[in-house]
């Protein structure tokens, strides 16, 4: 009896493929692709992502016609540019969702106060905590708007029970 033809696919996606203009190895699909009039363009998609991290121009054959083929060197280093790339990207939307202030409050008391923005399309919010700065202990922590500024005085405000 042959094989289902959706698990011979899952057989194909799993497997190593090292062909001139396509490889699949390691987590990762580098293709070369027509880039219009402009030569070849290369493309490095993660397994399971919808869209490229990296696309990027990619070297002519010696023909000055077809691309140069993929070959291992040049695989490797396709994944650690694109890793790379990706590595920037979360650490962009980690800062853009993190924002951490250091201040002494009223008493003297050097606080920490983070506030970390919940992304959510139906009910963004933000979660304010604030920790005492020496022992790591927490002081309070809650919801607040996700436009909520994180500033001493409304961090200050925020621990004695006032304000957003």
């Amino acid at each position: 009896m042959p094989p289902r033809k959706g698990v011979m696919q899952e057989d194909r996606q799993s497997q190593d493929i090292m062909e001139p203009t396509l490889w699949r190895k390691s987590g990762w699909i580098a293709q070369v692709v027509d880039n219009d009039d402009e030569g070849w363009a290369v493309a490095m998609t993660r397994v399971g992502d919808d869209e490229p991290a990296l696309v990027g121009p990619w070297t002519m054959g010696r023909d000055k016609k077809n691309p140069k083929p993929l070959d291992q060197s040049a695989f490797l280093t396709l994944v650690k540019t694109a890793t790379e790339v990706l590595m920037r990207h979360e650490q962009t939307l980690r800062a853009r969702l993190h924002n951490s202030l250091t201040f002494a409050d009223p008493s003297g008391r050097r606080v920490r106060a983070d506030l970390d923005i919940v992304p959510d399309d139906d009910d963004p919010h933000a979660i304010l905590a604030i920790v005492d700065a020496i022992t790591g202990a927490p002081l309070r922590q809650g919801r607040v708007s996700a436009a909520f500024k994180l500033t001493a005085l409304a961090a200050t405000q925020f621990l004695a029970g006032r304000g957003d």
